[in-house]
């Protein structure tokens, strides 16, 4: 066999090489699960100040600038969308996605039946906004979804009708004011009640900004551990080389100068280790030899 014909030197490197690439595919594919997880828990992290931060806005837009401008949606003949919450709540997060650490980031609240269809639900999130609708206590649902343009992670949470303020555009179109009416027809976005969940609030972000940030930290790790690695194996080989390698070749070298009749060769070795001991062994076998051939001469 091939491993046969090296030396022990090699034979050992080869067995340290084989050992570092199996450890680096399992312990790598463990490490990025694991990576893969921080990231999308660092990601999700980023989703949920994003809401929470909607809702802040949502609060005040529907508790101090609702009430400012609900005067002017009688007599005005377009509505003022920026009185609906939801409505500011998205204009804002585009402004917030103007920064670098949000850009890669969407929100919608994507709704049942909505004023604006732009806020739609597709079956995706109509199976979301479903799902909190029958499971009261399921207030946050994540996961992944494939898209034409490929996969996207998502955080949605419930939004559910809390004020008898949201009503007024949203119970029936007679309630309802008449610039809503001439700017978005009486078809969309009525029927609602009161502690209705009738929409989902969605962050999504493209999957590979998980998974280019567990790759990244992956890639630095492992480089980490390769140079790690190689400074061990070099290490290990100098001492290898050093404390066992060059004394059995020393030893050999005299074992050879003693087969050829040089019995005045001496191999020395301090230490008490275990090639300490084979030299004592060697010095022996070749005291004993030294005297065997000296009475066989003698008697001849």
């Amino acid at each position: 066999m091939f491993i046969q014909k090296l030396n022990l030197e090699a034979k050992f490197n080869v067995f340290l090489a084989i050992v570092f690439i199996v450890g680096s595919i399992v312990s790598g594919s463990l490490l990025f699960k694991v990576l893969e997880q921080h990231a999308e828990a660092e990601v999700s992290s980023k989703a949920e100040l994003i809401i929470q931060t909607m809702n802040s806005v949502r609060d005040y837009t529907s508790g101090n600038i609702a009430p400012l401008l609900n005067p002017r949606l009688e007599t005005d003949q377009t509505f003022i969308p920026e009185t609906i919450p939801a409505f500011s709540a998205t204009e804002v997060f585009q402004k917030l996605r103007r920064n670098e650490a949000y850009r890669s980031f969407f929100y919608k609240e994507a709704t049942l039946n909505p004023t604006n269809l732009r806020d739609k639900v597709d079956s995706f999130e109509n199976t979301l906004v479903e799902r909190f609708r029958n499971e009261a206590a399921t207030k946050k649902l994540s996961g992944f979804r494939d898209l034409p343009g490929g996969k996207i992670f998502y955080i949605a949470h419930p939004l559910q009708i809390k004020k008898q303020s949201c009503l007024r555009c949203h119970s029936t179109p007679n309630r309802a004011p008449k610039s809503l009416i001439n700017t978005y027809g009486s078809d969309n976005g009525f029927g609602w009640k009161l502690g209705d969940i009738v929409a989902a609030q969605v962050i999504s972000v493209p999957a590979e900004e998980v998974f280019n940030n567990a790759q990244d930290a992956l890639k630095l790790i492992m480089a980490i551990l390769i140079g790690i690695f190689a400074v061990i194996l070099l290490t290990v080989n100098y001492l290898l080389r050093r404390a066992v390698i060059a004394p059995i070749r020393k030893m050999a070298r005299t074992a050879e100068s003693v087969s050829l009749g040089q019995m005045d060769s001496e191999f020395e070795h301090k230490s008490q280790d275990e090639i300490g001991l084979l030299a004592t062994a060697f010095n022996r076998m070749k005291s004993s030899l030294e005297i065997s051939m000296k009475l066989l001469n003698h008697r001849e």
